[in-house]
């Protein structure tokens, strides 16, 4: 077994962050609420998908691209994740800077497709309704910094207790796409009224800026947050579960015959 080139790994965590921010973000913005015309009752109805359909969707999102490149680069997507990992012992500080600006800039031009396509529609005003992340009056049901601060240091801490235990090899095998996706959905449906949902740093960079609307100046917390989350949850995983890999890492393997005759370097 060999890990796969750094470009390959990086080529998969892109691909994986895009759809999360483009899949789950795009839910939000394009069909969370949707009223379609009612001709017989003369009013319109509610067509959209709401809280519960945009939870599905970003965990859906993680799920099969977890599937998809999982077994390349990890499926971090996600810099609380990469960081949690590496204070595990389950991943290289070495390779975290580059999956963090990847992730980042992936994100960003999730961002920028979503925007763009938004723009499409007349009358679309891009400030405030870009599923950015937000405190105080910025958070979709009015909680403040501290709340908001609590949210998201609890719920990314309990997401990389999932993600390391469901990664564990000891785990059922084949499973952990589907109980992170799964675990990634509950956290959605538990906090989307606190702060839109972050857990991820590259989520909510993504599109803050274009949502401007205050975003860019609270993006410090979702960055903030979810980090020390991930840290928190890396840091105690093994004493809490008596379960230490921190001599292994939870990046993406190939064995050579998986690659045929290629050389990887």
């Amino acid at each position: 077994m060999r890990t796969p080139a750094m470009s390959s790994r990086l080529g998969a965590e892109a691909l994986g962050t895009f759809w999360l921010v483009f899949g789950g973000c795009g839910s939000a913005i394009f069909a969370a609420k949707y009223l379609a015309p009612n001709v017989v009752a003369g009013q319109s109805i509610q067509l959209g998908i709401g809280f519960l359909g945009v939870a599905l969707a970003f965990g859906l999102t993680v799920m099969t691209m977890a599937y998809a490149v999982g077994h390349v680069s990890g499926a971090h997507f996600n810099p609380a994740v990469t960081i949690g990992a590496a204070v595990a012992g389950r991943f290289e500080w070495r390779d975290v800077p580059a999956y963090v600006i990847t992730q980042v800039l992936s994100g960003l031009l999730a961002g920028a497709a979503l925007f763009g396509i938004a723009r499409g529609k007349d009358g679309f005003e891009a400030t405030g309704n870009m599923a950015a992340n937000g405190y105080g009056e910025h958070s979709p049901d009015g909680y403040g910094l501290v709340a908001v601060l609590c949210a998201e240091v609890l719920l990314t801490a309990f997401f990389l207790y999932i993600i390391l235990g469901s990664t564990d090899a000891r785990a059922p095998v084949g499973f952990a796409p589907i109980a992170i996706g799964l675990g990634l959905t509950l956290i959605h449906l538990v906090s989307i009224p606190i702060s839109n949902t972050s857990v991820n740093p590259a989520r909510s960079t993504a599109v803050a800026f274009f949502n401007g609307n205050g975003a860019p100046g609270q993006l410090w917390l979702f960055w903030v947050a979810p980090i020390l989350g991930a840290a928190i949850a890396g840091a105690t995983y093994h004493l809490i579960t008596s379960i230490d890999r921190r001599d292994a890492d939870i990046s993406g393997h190939i064995s050579p015959e998986d690659e045929g005759s290629r050389s990887t370097p």
